[in-house]
């Protein structure tokens, strides 16, 4: 059961303090807006997607929503984070069908000159990297480990390396998660969503 939206007026006051920098009333307008995620998720139903995953996705652009709305751009709060909550979710489901159609890495694509089979991978390995690219990529990776201990309590962290397999394994859903620990599977969404809202400031304010 999701809380009952903010009046008109309430809203209004709540932008108004969330310009100021309010962290009580960012988190307020997200609480008070989570009955769209739902919402607009529900048209993808059908997708070849975990519901409890694309609720999470739904919620990250429901935060980055209530991040980026200005008041003076003429459009409802809840209209803008709909389309926010929208993009994020075909973001995801681009990025996951571009993944299904990516050829695998060890099937074969051809024969050398001696008939030996070649795949994709052996290809790869023998192609000229960018070094600088290398180290960036490392960097960045290292970055984010980093600040997942920096950052996040115990709890959050063991969510989010669950959720996204940080540590080798295959990816969990927030229900495995719930069971495994114990808890509901509305309380892991909960923390998982601080999570990642703790790491996107981090990152934004670099």
């Amino acid at each position: 059961m999701f809380p009952e939206p903010l009046t008109p007026e309430e809203e209004k006051e709540a932008l108004e303090k969330l310009a100021e920098g309010d962290e009580e009333a960012r988190n307020l307008l997200i609480e008070k807006n989570l009955r769209l995620v739902v919402h607009v998720c529900k048209k993808y139903a059908n997708a070849n997607i975990d519901q409890d995953d694309l609720l999470s996705i739904g919620t990250i652009g429901l935060i980055k929503g209530v991040n980026s709305f200005k008041t003076n751009k003429g459009s409802k709060l809840s209209t803008y984070v709909s389309r926010c909550i929208d993009n994020e979710v075909l973001m995801h489901l681009r990025w996951a069908k571009k993944l299904n159609s990516e050829v695998y890495l060890n099937e074969p694509i051809g024969k050398d000159k001696d008939d030996n089979v070649i795949t994709l991978e052996e290809v790869l390995e023998n192609d000229n990297k960018s070094i600088e690219d290398e180290i960036d990529t490392k960097m960045k990776i290292k970055k984010m480990y980093n600040k997942i201990k920096e950052i996040l309590k115990d709890r959050e962290k063991t969510i989010i390396e669950l959720r996204f397999g940080l540590k080798g394994e295959k990816p969990k859903t927030q229900k495995e998660i719930a069971k495994m620990m114990g808890i509901s599977r509305s309380y892991v969404s909960r923390i998982e969503t601080k999570a990642i809202d703790k790491l996107s400031k981090e990152f934004e304010e670099e």
